[in-house]
């Protein structure tokens, strides 16, 4: 990768979740979520995108996503609940990436939408022409439940501003399927 002070900012959006008779803030995974957060897990190991640290929002489909992501992971990092990702703003999820220790080289947010897309194609910036048009193209038309974007930037944490990263990668439970079964 790019020198000693690449960061890597890793954006989950939960997995799909059910709509029970319950608050927004408490709907639990669906079944299908059940099945494509802990293929997010296995994907993020496998693709050599493990967390040092994870800022992980409130919202119990958040929570669960997670942790099943987690125990696939096969690594534990730190952890924190966070009330202000829920319903956070691309600019409020990027004042928190800010604030993370310099001592972290890969920080994971898991969210919701809209902010998770929003704030992928803010850092972006335009794609380069070196294939990252597919994954800016794949993000711009949809970040579906589960969905997983990899941004790389060299510096510290407080200078990561809009235009400043890379696009590495974008996965979407399809691709954690094809994935697993041999396809790289």
């Amino acid at each position: 990768m790019a020198s000693s002070s690449a960061r890597q900012l890793i954006l989950l959006r939960h997995a799909k979740s059910s709509w029970p008779d319950v608050p927004d803030h408490e709907r639990p995974l669906a079944g299908r979520g059940r099945r494509d957060a802990p293929a997010a897990g296995r994907w993020l190991r496998e693709s050599g995108h493990v967390p040092d640290r994870v800022a992980c929002s409130t919202a119990k489909r958040a929570r669960e996503t997670w942790n099943l992501a987690e125990e696939a992971l096969d690594a534990h990092p730190r952890t924190t609940f966070e009330e202000r990702v829920y319903g956070a703003t691309p600019a409020e999820l990027l004042e928190l990436a800010r604030e993370t220790p310099s001592t972290v080289r890969t920080l994971m947010i898991v969210g919701h939408e809209p902010a998770m897309r929003n704030l992928t194609l803010e850092l972006a910036g335009a794609p380069s022409a070196n294939g990252a048009n597919h994954a800016f193209e794949r993000v711009t038309a949809k970040f579906p439940t589960a969905a997983i974007a990899v941004l790389a930037f060299d510096g510290d944490w407080p200078e990561l501003a809009p235009g400043q990263a890379h696009l590495a990668d974008f996965a979407v439970p399809s691709d954690f399927r094809s994935h697993t079964h041999g396809q790289g």
